[in-house]
């Protein structure tokens, strides 16, 4: 991508635009980010590290307002051009719109809720990830207690993959010059371990975990003076069922395709809130029905117990402001949705 020239990057922009127009679709609007990045760290102590690297990241929004407004969207993220479908992300946009039209209203209820990647990813980096950051553990704000508990189904394990292949958040050392390495956040339902930077990591008396951050913008690192501890690539690893699977052996549920609004309304207790404003689906005996946007409000710690279903259609996300996340398709069951 270092060679990659204004022609090609309008080409790639104009795939995914003619990808989502459908005669149903009113609006499409997005962004196509390319980030080759040349980062090298250097102090008086003999540190001396770089690192290449090259970022590309897409989302289409595909609006249709002939009967009542829906949306869709469609992102890929990737290293290499080589592995970056520009087509897919404009036809899962105008998909997930064109199946949205003429929902219905929901009731309220206290159903199952299977979270697509998208959705998930938002539940992952706004809700859960902030809870592994040390300073918020070893300030008693973390909504897990203590190091051991076990605090999600077994089927669940979380981690920190720095050196997951093309991941955007993959690299060789974090930001103050420090090895990354991966780290077992949840390991079958049980809370391992925390991260940090050097800072925070000093005043505990412990190491860093090499968490440190820049954060480029868009994507990749900056020069920003004071680094921040935070996750690299947070992963829920994959389950052993297809999405397809999940959705066919629901009798009764939501599926969800992007969250908005995602926030912790009481990150102590574990308390959050979310919109759910696309590719929203009530699922009827594993057949789908689009309905408008329901609003969740929800417990962390209680969501964690009863995870049903993980899939195994991981997927590299960005959330919206966020960092990358990689994770599948994820269903809960006992969560309240009002409309």
């Amino acid at each position: 991508m270092w060679n990659l020239d204004s022609t090609r990057t309008i080409e790639i922009a104009q795939i995914m635009i003619d990808s989502a127009t459908h005669k149903a679709i009113t609006r499409i609007s997005g962004s196509l980010n390319i980030v080759c990045d040349d980062f090298e760290i250097q102090n008086t102590s003999g540190l001396c590290r770089s690192e290449k690297s090259t970022y590309i990241s897409g989302v289409i929004n595909a609006d249709s307002e002939i009967t009542f407004p829906v949306s869709g969207i469609g992102q890929a993220n990737s290293r290499t051009l080589d592995s970056f479908d520009p087509a897919k992300i404009g036809s899962d946009a105008a998909q997930m719109c064109v199946n949205s039209q003429d929902p219905d209203t929901t009731l309220p209820q206290t159903t199952s809720i299977i979270f697509d990647p998208l959705a998930a990813g938002e539940l992952l980096f706004f809700v859960l990830g902030p809870n592994f950051n040390l300073k918020t553990y070893s300030e008693k704000k973390s909504c897990f207690s203590n190091i051991g508990d076990k605090v999600a189904v077994n089927e669940l394990s979380v981690i920190d993959d720095p050196h997951a292949p093309n991941s955007l958040g993959a690299k060789s050392f974090d930001d103050e010059g420090v090895a990354t390495r991966p780290i077992h956040h949840i390991k079958n339902g049980v809370f391992e371990n925390v991260y940090s930077d050097t800072y925070n990591a000093s005043k505990e008396n412990t190491m860093s975990s090499g968490n440190a951050c820049r954060i480029g913008v868009p994507l990749g690192r900056s020069a920003d003076p004071i680094p921040i501890s935070a996750p690299h690539n947070l992963t829920i690893l994959s389950g052993n069922q297809s999405r397809d699977e999940i959705i066919r052996n629901t009798k009764n549920g939501i599926l969800v395709g992007r969250l908005w609004y995602t926030y912790a309304v009481n990150p102590i207790k574990g308390d959050f809130s979310c919109t759910a404003r696309s590719g929203i689906f009530q699922i009827k005996n594993g057949q789908l029905f689009p309905i408008k946007s329901v609003r969740i409000i929800h417990n962390l710690p209680i969501l964690l117990q009863n995870i049903s279903a993980i899939g195994n259609d991981s997927k590299v996300v960005l959330p919206w402001a966020g960092m990358p996340i990689t994770c599948p398709t994820i269903k809960c069951d006992g969560i309240s949705v009002s409309s």
